[in-house]
């Protein structure tokens, strides 16, 4: 079975982070969390992404609000795929210091990066990744994709009675 980490800096930031885990597990993806502060617990940082990958870990979800530092240091340190997942914290400029510090990475070192507090699709985007290489995840990522169809069409129907 295949494993995402999910990661943030804060406890703070699990209101929003529970949402990627929430998918994760509809998915049955083993999820790891952890608060790993990219200013607070540094050697943390380093440790956990340096050995993500020799623990099954296949994609890695790091929410970060603020200077939003942590995706961009998990991902100059890890060969994994890295997910950012800018949230709007408390010390937050309306969110876009959070956005653009995960977006605006040089180049050598990508985090995919979704939106302002868009934890729910960095979950879907971590189980499309699993999916590009695992047959039985792709079967559940299409299965899913109808579910959104159908929800689609069924909501129009019920607007034109």
């Amino acid at each position: 079975m295949s494993k995402v980490a999910v990661i943030m800096g804060s406890t703070s930031d699990m209101p929003i982070m529970e949402e990627a885990i929430t998918i994760l597990k509809g998915f049955d993806i083993e999820v790891e969390v952890d608060i790993v502060s990219a200013h607070r617990t540094p050697e943390k940082l380093f440790e956990f992404s340096k050995s993500a990958h020799t623990k099954g870990i296949k994609v890695i979800i790091a929410g970060a609000g603020g200077a939003a530092h942590l995706p961009g240091m998990v991902a100059s340190l890890s060969p994994l795929p890295v997910i950012g997942v800018p949230i709007k914290s408390s010390n937050s400029i309306d969110g876009w210091d959070s956005v653009l510090s995960i977006l605006q990475m040089p180049g050598g070192v990508p985090v995919a990066t979704v939106a302002l507090n868009g934890a729910k699709n960095a979950g879907i985007l971590a189980a499309q990744i699993i999916g590009s290489s695992d047959s039985c995840m792709l079967d559940k990522i299409l299965v899913y994709k109808e579910g959104l169809k159908q929800k689609v069409i069924e909501g129009a129907a019920a607007y034109k009675k």
